[in-house]
């Protein structure tokens, strides 16, 4: 049996990212000793709150938009500031190491659908665009053609007189 692919749009897309967001909030809101010791970070844990409540933020400003796309930037922009946050802590003989360079490689690819999910929210934005100022079916003529051949030579007054020239102004 053949697999068939549906086309995800990208307004599914981004509530599931907000979702997903507003689950990532909450575990950093609320577990950062567990977050933090994790992965080597202790004593930042307030810092690991501060990106929750701006995953909240973000997961919440998706799904109650009516135009999800700056938020979704707003995701781009804190994925990067995770992956820096991480990189950073991604030291040499690190015993979170290993933990370290999976929790970069998820942040990496979510930040990758980020950016499919933004591209995708850009082209149905021009593609609703161009659908609401389609003029391919308008000819431009109140009637058809056939109706308006001889309307020129029907409605011209029998004399016109020409524009009266002004003199010129010295």
């Amino acid at each position: 049996m053949k697999a068939s692919a549906k086309k995800v749009s990208g307004r599914s897309l981004a509530n599931g990212l907000g979702l997903f967001s507003i689950g990532l909030g909450l575990a950093e809101l609320l577990a950062p000793k567990t977050l933090a010791r994790s992965l080597g970070m202790e004593g930042q844990e307030r810092l690991l709150q501060a990106y929750g409540l701006r995953e909240l933020g973000v997961g919440l400003g998706i799904l109650a938009a009516t135009e999800p796309a700056p938020w979704i930037k707003g995701r781009i922009v804190g994925d990067l500031l995770d992956l820096g946050t991480l990189a950073v802590q991604l030291k040499p003989g690190s015993p979170h190491r290993g933990r370290l360079a999976l929790a970069l490689g998820m942040v990496a690819g979510v930040t990758s659908l980020d950016v499919y999910c933004a591209r995708l929210l850009r082209a149905e934005s021009w593609q609703a665009r161009a659908l609401k100022w389609d003029y391919r079916d308008r000819s431009g003529w109140s009637r058809p053609p056939s109706a308006m051949r001889g309307i020129a030579r029907d409605t011209v007054p029998q004399k016109v007189s020409t524009p009266h020239t002004t003199p010129a102004y010295h």
